[in-house]
């Protein structure tokens, strides 16, 4: 068929025979991209009288927002709170690895660490999008060190910190050396100064996050009216809910959050970390909140024994993975495809409940929803192909196919 492209001469591909997931729902329709987005068809039929230069036929897959992963410590042997010479090779190994998870984007995020380990290791994370090399990193989580010892969970506690009478904003640049490429930071918001800094890192446009915190109700919601917007993996390292004050879980159906506010937050759907039962009721009492994260650290898709953590060593045992000599679980080893699979049996949600926990609502958290999570007209083309049962099948950046599964997986 003729093209008379009168806008671009760049390639337009029409993904055929798929069942997309926008507006909520799954719906049979195709996708159009161009130049790395998603088109309008009937603007590019009507106003520039463009076809097709490719098509794509997805065999009727599912067709949804590529995942994005705000909370990864590392995996495949890489822990990215390990200070070397070129962390930056570490943190693309996982990013071309999590392609095959159906990852598209993801926070690479570090444990409490000594400043000098922050001041190494930052620099060399750079925020750049995603293609063929692995999925885009959108900036490093920094979970702690300004957390509670109560809550220290896998944390080393020698390195944890407070803030100091010098004021949370000079605290916060000496310990990580700069603030630049930082898109989340989990806190503990009962510290004595942390409203400043709460304050101070959503001025300068950093997402915080409330965890590893012996927090009550009334100080967490004071940290969200400072402009604290998500909660660091929802149960863990937090204290048991309790019912004349349910602390930070509490947030999930305060009459105190600022309108127009959303608080979100994390969960591990492992089958470990959250019991399916309390995954139901979270989900239950705050479905457009619920940010399906992995936790995971180096370890995953590594064999059992012993592996480091930061500055901790970790051992696994099957798919459970805790401080070395101890029963305190130290993330997860699970990958986000494992974790939306088991959202969705745990809570039998939708399957467009569960896509969206994984790319919608971290999208919307980290302010980015216009471009990320979402197949709407105009955003940036990262998708991925499922199965029926949410197996991913291929995983696309920028309209481009970064990774498909072959025929020899598939027979596994």
């Amino acid at each position: 068929m003729p093209s008379n492209k009168t806008v671009s001469e760049a390639p337009i591909i029409q993904l055929i025979n798929c069942r997309i997931l926008r507006d909520h729902r799954i719906q049979r329709e195709d996708l159009w991209v161009r130049e790395g987005k998603i088109l309008d068809p009937e603007k590019l039929f009507f106003d520039e009288r463009a076809y097709a230069d490719e098509r794509v036929d997805c065999s009727g897959a599912i067709l949804a927002p590529g995942f994005i992963d705000v909370q990864i410590n590392g995996g495949f042997g890489v822990d990215f709170s390990q200070p070397s010479e070129d962390v930056g090779a570490g943190v693309l190994l996982v990013a071309r690895k999590l392609l095959e998870h159906g990852v598209t984007s993801f926070c690479p995020t570090l444990v409490t660490s000594p400043p000098h380990v922050y001041h190494k290791v930052l620099p060399q994370i750079k925020v750049q999008h995603g293609g063929p090399h692995g999925a885009g990193i959108l900036g490093v989580h920094l979970e702690g060190p300004f957390i509670s010892a109560e809550k220290k969970g896998a944390h080393p506690e020698r390195f944890l910190r407070r803030f100091s009478a010098e004021g949370a904003a000079s605290d916060l640049m000496e310990v990580y050396g700069g603030l630049g490429g930082v898109a989340v930071v989990t806190l503990a918001p009962e510290l004595e100064g942390s409203q400043a800094a709460v304050a101070e890192l959503c001025r300068r446009g950093v997402t915080v996050s409330l965890g590893h915190s012996v927090a009550n109700l009334s100080q967490a919601e004071d940290a969200v009216c400072h402009g604290a917007s998500f909660i660091t993996h929802l149960f863990n390292a937090m204290l048991p809910f309790h019912h004349r004050d349910p602390g930070i879980v509490g947030l999930l159906t305060s009459e105190h959050i600022p309108p127009g506010r959303t608080v979100y937050y994390g969960m591990i759907a492992d089958g470990i970390h959250t019991n399916p039962a309390a995954l139901r009721i979270a989900h239950r009492a705050h479905p457009a909140g619920l940010v399906l994260v992995t936790d995971a650290i180096a370890a995953m898709g590594l064999p059992p024994g012993r592996h480091t953590l930061g500055q901790q060593e970790v051992e696994i045992c099957g798919l459970q993975v805790f401080v070395a000599g101890t029963q305190t679980l130290s993330g997860s080893i699970a990958s986000m495809d494992m974790c939306v699979r088991h959202f969705r049996h745990a809570t039998a949600c939708s399957i467009e409940a569960a896509l969206e926990a994984a790319s919608l609502h971290p999208a919307q958290l980290l302010g980015i929803s216009q471009r990320k999570g979402t197949l709407d007209f105009g955003a940036d083309a990262d998708f991925v192909l499922l199965d029926d049962d949410l197996n991913v099948k291929a995983t696309f950046i920028s309209g481009q196919e970064v990774w498909r599964k072959s025929t020899k997986d598939e027979q596994h």
